[in-house]
């Protein structure tokens, strides 16, 4: 009775630390837009990875708490993903998105592979990762060879249940100089800080509005605090 009194003793307090400090891998993080209200769920600890450094200055700038690495995405994750609680992975969408898809022929495009990292992503997190995890990307030209969650414009692969309404925020695209300005109010940043080589319209589109991702951890640390609960009464008396 007394080594169940302890065990129950130890798993509260494991329970309580992940809880307090949850410790965030946040893949191409671009920005940070899925990020930008998650200090208003918990007390985080974040990890982001992203490739083009311009972003990623910009991204330690707006997130100085945060750890900031440039590195690919996509191997950090292989290496890494065991280290962390929580998983946002964004992977670029151009070759699986409608609109390049439908400008084929058109300005000289021709087809392309899609990117098959999108997938190899959700498959590893869903087999090998121990905590909760997000996959998003735009909706495809062609059927999803995983099954995901539609929320939006966006696909959502999860190990968890998302709300059916997110809570997020719908941006009328529009002209190309109004719709950088709009953006920049959607968002609650100014994009023309930026310097580097990407469309500028284009990085301001592709983030994820903050109050979905809001929605999204907060959605998954419900669900684990549960987990964390039912764990402990196992050994309750």
């Amino acid at each position: 009775m007394e080594i169940n009194r302890s065990i129950a003793r130890r798993t509260r307090a494991r329970c309580k630390t992940s809880i307090s400090k949850m410790k965030i891998l946040n893949l191409y993080a671009c920005l940070g837009g899925n990020r930008y209200k998650w200090d208003e769920v918990t007390d985080v600890e974040v990890t982001a990875v992203e490739w083009d450094e311009e972003l990623a200055r910009l991204y330690q700038e707006r997130f100085p708490n945060d750890k900031v690495i440039v590195a690919d995405a996509h191997q950090y994750l292989l290496d890494h993903y065991k280290e962390f609680d929580f998983i946002w992975s964004s992977p670029p969408c151009p070759t699986h998105s409608r609109a390049r898809f439908w400008s084929i022929g058109a300005n000289g495009k021709n087809p392309i592979y899609p990117d098959m990292k999108l997938y190899q992503e959700a498959l590893l997190l869903e087999h090998h990762f121990k905590g909760k995890y997000v996959v998003e990307n735009v909706i495809p030209y062609y059927e999803p060879l995983l099954n995901p969650k539609k929320r939006g414009r966006h696909l959502y692969w999860t190990n968890f249940n998302l709300p059916s309404d997110l809570g997020d925020r719908r941006f009328a695209i529009s002209s190309a100089k109004k719709e950088v300005d709009g953006l920049c109010k959607f968002h609650d940043y100014n994009f023309r800080q930026y310097k580097g080589t990407q469309l500028m319209n284009k990085i301001a589109r592709n983030l994820v509005d903050y109050e979905a991702g809001k929605t999204i951890l907060k959605t998954a640390i419900g669900i684990i605090k549960k987990q964390n609960i039912k764990q402990t009464e196992l050994f309750e008396i």
